[in-house]
């Protein structure tokens, strides 16, 4: 099983690409980060995410994607742009037939690290341990990705019914 783990941003969203066997072990088949500039307008931002994951999707055949939970806080505008991210996002994986599942990340943080609080560096470091890589080897801004990618394989391996996250 392949998981595309994707915490959605406008300018920087992250991935991970796991594969799992039947015993859930995992292994790091990619991650990185989609950057897009600060003087990109969203429009551009946009096409380029869809793009990205395409291309991600092209390169891995994913089995499952697991994207973050929205953060909504107070500033409307800031809740707007992530739907857009998350928009793009979500039409390149249901163009592709990639089925999406939406986590906390406290729920994703404590699947990997075991507290729901974690710091980006923690996840980093607890994962670089799991999955015998350099932590060099992790940007920060996909160490999210990860812990979502984790999750869901976790959920999906539980195989108990009402674990897996929202469908997208």
């Amino acid at each position: 099983m392949i998981i595309l783990g994707i915490d959605p941003a406008i300018r920087t969203t992250g991935y991970g690409v796991l594969r799992f066997d039947a015993l859930c072990r995992p292994e790091i088949l990619d991650c990185g980060v989609i950057t897009n500039s600060p003087k990109m307008p969203h429009s551009e931002c946009v096409r380029r995410l869809y793009g990205g994951i395409r291309e991600l999707i092209g390169a891995f055949s994913p089995d499952s994607a697991s994207l973050e939970d929205p953060f909504v806080g107070r500033n409307a505008k800031t809740a707007i742009i992530l739907g857009m991210a998350r928009g793009a996002i979500l039409a390149a994986l249901a163009n592709q037939g990639v089925p999406a599942f939406s986590y906390a990340p406290s729920v994703a943080k404590r699947a990997a690290v075991g507290r729901g609080g974690a710091t980006k560096e923690q996840i980093a470091i607890m994962l670089a341990a799991e999955l015998h890589i350099e932590i060099e080897r992790i940007p920060l801004d996909s160490s999210d990705a990860l812990a979502l990618a984790l999750c869901h394989a976790q959920r999906v391996m539980s195989d108990i019914p009402g674990k897996l996250g929202k469908a997208l």
